[in-house]
């Protein structure tokens, strides 16, 4: 499995549209991050987790070839407002696109993408979604994932968990204020989780850093990166502050789990 962070950042992304701020400023190009999504590939499957406003630019930007499947955590506007891009990969192909989300979230997606999902939108090159609702766990090619439900705010989206032979290889928890009970049980002990952490201040709907370390010590993942960061976070300075095994994410950074 091979992992690409395609952003990063929170709903405004960074730089902040009016904003002259240290990392808003910053000439490192960890610090900007365009909107928090994830590219996933398997020998037999490639996938993405949300497609952002940005998600064009992030496909151009990782020469994104192939996706055969969406997984949608929420339908929250940075999460979903790239789905029109998902058409290149339908006219590819000259195939439909499997979209994976919860009940919630695939009726927000029917609604505000009403024209896609209707039979008369549906023509070969455009995009054409193939609306799959789970109500539990789910294949994808060889690599069985797990849906969790998480608080955000009072709203609830769903991080995932990704097995693959028996191993348990990939957490993904983003968009949350709180790990409940269900969901750090089936995270513990993961080799990897990506974990929101939004900034050091707190937030209703967000993790704070010290609450993202606080969890992921508890949850023994053998190696933990923080993701949906805002400007209030400087890569460099922020990551020396971490223990060993944390780091912050940052777009267009790979892992490979063999």
């Amino acid at each position: 499995m091979k992992v690409t962070f395609l952003g990063t950042g929170t709903s405004h992304g960074v730089p902040v549209i009016g904003c002259d701020c240290a990392v808003c400023l910053s000439p490192d190009p960890r610090d900007k991050r365009l909107r928090t999504s994830l590219y996933v590939e398997t020998p037999e499957c490639a996938f993405v987790i949300d497609t952002t406003p940005d998600f064009r630019q992030q496909c151009l930007r990782q020469n994104i070839r192939r996706v055969d499947a969406v997984i949608y955590t929420h339908s929250h506007s940075d999460h979903i407002l790239g789905f029109d891009d998902l058409r290149r990969f339908c006219e590819m192909d000259d195939r439909h696109m499997p979209v994976y989300a919860a009940p919630r979230t695939m009726n927000d997606l029917k609604r505000v993408f009403q024209y896609a999902f209707s039979a008369e939108g549906i023509f070969r090159t455009y995009v054409r979604p193939e609306p799959v609702e789970f109500h539990g766990e789910f294949q994808l090619g060889e690599t069985r994932v797990v849906p969790v439900e998480l608080p955000h705010g009072r709203y609830i989206v769903n991080g995932f968990v990704f097995y693959r032979h028996g191993r348990k290889l990939l957490a993904y928890y983003t968009d949350c204020n709180a790990v409940p009970p269900p969901a750090f049980a089936e995270a513990e002990g993961a080799e990897v989780l990506v974990l929101d952490a939004l900034r050091y201040k707190d937030h209703s709907t967000h993790l704070t850093v010290e609450a993202a370390l606080e969890i992921s010590k508890k949850i023994h993942a053998q190696s933990t990166y923080f993701v949906h960061m805002c400007h209030d976070l400087g890569h460099a300075e922020t990551e020396a502050k971490f223990p060993e095994g944390v780091r912050l994410s940052y777009d267009g950074l790979q892992i490979e789990l063999a």
